[in-house]
């Protein structure tokens, strides 16, 4: 009976913690791939999730030969969920690789930012904002999709 009711718990917990359209997104902070710091604020019209590695390389596709600041013109930010690599593999490798990046790559090493939109794992979460307010949301699993999608993001 305990666990029928733990089960109950935290599926009341998740369908609160889903986004709603017309919902404030809490401000959060986080540190790139450069460790500066990147507060969510009103400006960013796009906000972009990869909840896993197949996510990020997806997103990765998608920018493959766009121009540095391709992102920040869109006013879009990337949040990449890397709390399930291991400490190590990030320090020495995925880090120092990402930094060759033509982007900005928000590292969220706890889940503590990415866990608050729920996505598909393999896939990439788009949120489009309104002055910290989301207009609407949609997942992209083929790159090139993703690609059109910020071309047209004007």
């Amino acid at each position: 009976m305990r666990s029928v009711i733990a089960v109950f718990l935290l599926l009341l917990c998740g369908s609160v913690m889903a986004l709603e359209k017309g919902e404030r997104l809490l401000p959060w902070t986080l540190l790139d791939q450069f460790d500066k710091a990147y507060t969510l604020d009103q400006q960013a019209r796009i906000l972009l999730v990869a909840r896993n590695m197949t996510g990020a390389k997806l997103l990765n596709a998608a920018l493959e030969g766009k121009p540095k600041g391709f992102l920040e013109a869109r006013q879009a930010v990337f949040v990449a969920d890397v709390s399930r690599m291991p400490a190590v593999i990030s320090t020495l490798f995925a880090v120092p690789a990402m930094r060759d990046y033509q982007y900005r790559v928000l590292l969220d090493s706890q889940s503590r930012v990415a866990s608050r939109y729920p996505a598909a794992e393999d896939q990439v979460l788009w949120l489009d904002l309104d002055r910290g307010v989301l207009r609407d949301s949609r997942t992209f699993s083929d790159a090139q999709a993703l690609r059109q999608a910020l071309e047209q993001a004007q």
